[in-house]
């Protein structure tokens, strides 16, 4: 289809279109000679397109082979090859890694080449690669770091976890008892409600206290990645492929936190499976299984039911990690915790800002009880930190927090009502006055002076309002 194209002006547009493509393609002929080749992959590649186009496959990327190249088995099997996770220097010498899918093109049913279509993963594997090596050093290192292992996998604990909410404290009297044993364990809770928190906790209250704690997040992450993050590769599964240990590995003796699980693809879900079940792992293309003793904590945002019923979550693995299921209410049914999570995150940023802050406001705070929190504590937290960066004395007012707070409680504070002109007017001026003895601080002549008005005036509203 690439090639049946006879017009010129279909070609250029086709080109056009091909070459705007936020993923690089490359397109050969059946000899292996360079046919298309966008400016993305030319990017990927740390090559010129001119050193490219009109040139064999492997004179450009001297290491490849045609058992190793895609695009080169393709054009011999004339089969598609679907995600498929390559890496290989460039012709000065750089390591790509990708992940591509490949597509033989057809014309009159003959094999005319194939075209590659590849996402670049180096960055990520880079990063991945770098945070198993630190932890396999931590967890492998002399007696001293061994002595101090959990405190750079899991530093919270059951008393870090602030709440007065009375299904909350239920959940963390269940998450106690729960530590106590290896079985696996299901959270589920909306962004930002502390799913992490709980998870550590549960570790450092358990018998693996001193064993790896080892977090991962399995959203936006390629299959073929996430599977060589999770068990680990051996040396020649693909080419620049080491042996190298997994999270499991890591894990071994410890707890081992999936975030985001209904993000997991559906295939290692699969392999996920099985572990669960035997104990067992193999390395991505090893052929040694390996037994692995891991209880493993899941977490995800949308309740497990309806993951399994929109198919992003395997039926089979939620009855196997389903023996005990935690669910963390949001802040907004525990509105209790909040001056709680308010002193608390006071005195957090106190301590990284070196300020003095004491305390928040009545009417921030009654703003803060008002407001629905969508971002649950997490954007507590930041609202807090947000206002510390914007003053200078003790109190949090209305001025320092975050302006979308304030406009939420005042949008939502009667919906679909409208009230009469009067009790506007009037609601409108108390809080003018209320917000100017704020600021001035008490003093009723800097507040009349603020409201331009005379004092008189404003003593005699204060009267009116019983104030």
């Amino acid at each position: 289809m690439l090639l049946n194209l006879t017009e010129t002006k279909d070609k250029e547009i086709l080109h056009a279109i091909l070459s705007t493509i936020d993923e690089g393609i490359h397109a050969v002929d059946a000899n292996g000679v360079s046919i298309f080749y966008n400016h993305i992959a030319a990017k990927l590649d740390g090559v010129e397109g001119e050193e490219v186009l009109g040139k064999h496959l492997l004179d450009v990327f001297p290491s490849l082979t045609v058992e190793t190249s895609t695009l080169l088995k393709v054009i011999q099997t004339g089969q598609p090859i679907y995600n498929q996770r390559q890496s290989y220097c460039n012709m000065r010498g750089v390591l790509i890694d990708t992940v591509n899918t490949t597509l033989p093109i057809k014309v009159n049913g003959d094999i005319f080449g194939a075209v590659e279509i590849a996402k670049d993963i180096t960055k990520v594997k880079q990063l991945s690669e770098k945070l198993i090596d630190l932890q396999a050093k931590v967890e492998t290192g002399h007696g001293q770091k061994k002595a101090k292992q959990h405190e750079t996998g899991a530093k919270y604990r059951m008393t870090d976890i602030i709440t007065k909410n009375d299904q909350f404290k239920l959940i963390k009297e269940k998450a106690f008892k729960a530590a106590a044993t290896s079985s696996p364990i299901l959270i589920y809770g909306e962004t930002g409600t502390g799913k992490e928190l709980l998870v550590q906790a549960i570790h450092n209250a358990s018998p693996r206290r001193s064993a790896p704690f080892i977090a991962q997040n399995c959203a936006a992450i390629p299959s073929s990645l996430l599977e060589s993050i999770l068990f680990g590769t051996a040396k020649g599964s693909y080419t620049g492929a080491v042996d190298r240990p997994g999270l499991f590995e890591i894990a071994d003796g410890g707890t081992l936190f999936l975030d985001e699980l209904n993000s997991m693809p559906l295939d290692i879900q699969a392999k996920l499976l099985r572990v669960l079940e035997n104990g067992l792992i193999r390395r991505v293309g090893g052929m040694k299984e390996r037994a692995v003793n891991v209880r493993i904590i899941a977490a995800m945002n949308e309740p497990a039911r309806k993951c399994v019923e929109e198919k992003t979550l395997r039926a089979d693995l939620y009855y196997r990690l389903n023996v005990i299921q935690l669910q963390i209410p949001p802040l907004r049914e525990r509105k209790e915790d909040i001056p709680l999570l308010v002193d608390h995150f006071i005195q957090k940023y106190n301590s990284l800002f070196g300020k003095r802050v004491t305390s928040v406001s009545d009417k921030v705070l009654k703003w803060f009880t008002a407001y629905p929190w969508p971002g649950n504590v997490r954007e507590l937290e930041h609202a807090i930190e947000s206002s510390m960066n914007m003053m200078d004395g003790d109190i949090i007012t209305w001025e320092h927090i975050p302006q979308h707070i304030g406009e939420s409680v005042n949008v939502t504070k009667k919906p679909g009502h409208i009230q009469p002109l009067r009790d506007v007017l009037l609601e409108t001026e108390a809080r003018l006055i209320n917000e100017a003895l704020e600021e001035a601080g008490g003093n009723i002549q800097k507040a009349a002076r603020l409201l331009c008005i005379p004092r008189q005036t404003l003593q005699y509203k204060l009267a009116k309002l019983n104030q």
